[in-house]
């Protein structure tokens, strides 16, 4: 049985607290927050006896074998490393920081510390990512030529501006996936070699961010890709992955791959076009819960692909962070 700490009590930790103790083999044994209201709140909710408004008394408790971070993106790096320091294992919500500074600091840490880390890019660990890359690598769709995505929801009102907006908050979904494909496509590295051009509309809450993001990145071997992300209005995605003898597109959508059917779209150029569907017993987050306890009972410190390595992270961060200084730049 694995015995779980949550860090924070927003509307992300409510989601993936329901997947755990929705899990026979973990439980909540205790939550931090700093705000007293909240967090008595929260842990009367979900029958949480042990209540903490100090991190490191929390990460201080025995009976705390992993922690999850679902507090705001700018925190991870400061949480993460505490951590790390205890010995504790850990999954930390998406985006992995918001500076390249933060997400070595990061990662420096857990390697030092020997213990489980895992970035909360949860889609990842779905059924659905792997059939995507059995596609990819059968050559159905030839050669990879170019891949578009796009991503809105309404929840700036809900994000702390200290977050960095969009590009953090959405951007890192199709981003993350561009990379997922990159990598299964054309190995290790392709991801890296890239042009890119960022615009957006910004926004000075408190920190300058964008709530309305483009992409365009021209990989070094030819692939093209474009990105749109917003956190300012709308709900709705879209991402296709086109090749020189067919395209894939998700008809259901592959950032929140659901407890049931996930369909795509197989179009073979001047041929025929394929539902594919992909049945699962659990949604998303259930299937990241139960990486955790996979790999943890195994003795492993990173998760097996899909979902994200270490490494895999921070070259994520790396894009996330350059489209975002490509945006100031050109404002």
């Amino acid at each position: 049985m694995l015995r779980w700490g949550i860090l924070g009590t927003s509307f992300i930790s409510h989601t993936v607290v329901k997947s755990i103790l929705a899990s026979p083999n973990s439980r909540i044994t205790a939550v931090f927050g700093r705000n007293q209201a909240r967090l008595d709140e929260f842990a009367a909710k979900y029958d949480i006896a042990t209540k903490y408004q100090d991190l490191d008394a929390l990460l201080d408790d025995a009976e705390v074998d992993v922690v999850y971070v679902g507090l705001p993106s700018h925190m991870h790096s400061s949480a993460v490393i505490a951590a790390a320091k205890k010995g504790k294992a850990i999954l930390s919500e998406k985006s992995l920081a918001t500076t390249m500074e933060d997400s070595h600091a990061m990662i420096a840490a857990v390697k030092e510390a020997n213990v489980f880390f895992l970035e909360g890019l949860m889609y990842l660990c779905h059924p659905l990512m792997e059939k995507v890359a059995s596609i990819v690598k059968s050559g159905i769709l030839g050669n990879i030529k170019g891949m578009s995505g796009y991503y809105a929801a309404n929840i700036w009102k809900k994000a702390n501006p200290l977050g960095m907006g969009t590009i953090y908050n959405l951007g890192c979904y199709p981003v993350s996936l561009v990379h997922f494909i990159m990598e299964t496509a054309y190995g290790s590295g392709a991801f890296e070699k890239r042009q890119v051009t960022g615009l957006g509309n910004l926004f000075n809450e408190g920190s300058l961010h964008a709530r309305d993001a483009s992409l365009n990145v021209r990989f070094d071997n030819g692939v093209l890709t474009t990105i749109q992300s917003t956190d300012s209005f709308g709900n709705d995605f879209s991402f296709s992955i086109q090749g020189d003898k067919g395209v894939l597109r998700f008809k259901t959508n592959p950032w929140l791959p659901l407890a049931g059917d996930n369909i795509m779209e197989l179009k073979i150029y001047g041929g025929a076009t394929e539902e594919i569907v992909v049945p699962a017993l659990m949604d998303a987050f259930g299937h990241q819960v139960k990486r955790v306890e996979d790999c943890i009972a195994q003795g492993l410190k990173e998760a097996p692909r899909p979902s994200p390595s270490w490494a895999n992270s921070v070259e994520i961060m790396s894009l996330l962070t350059e489209w975002e200084a490509d945006i100031k730049k050109r404002a």
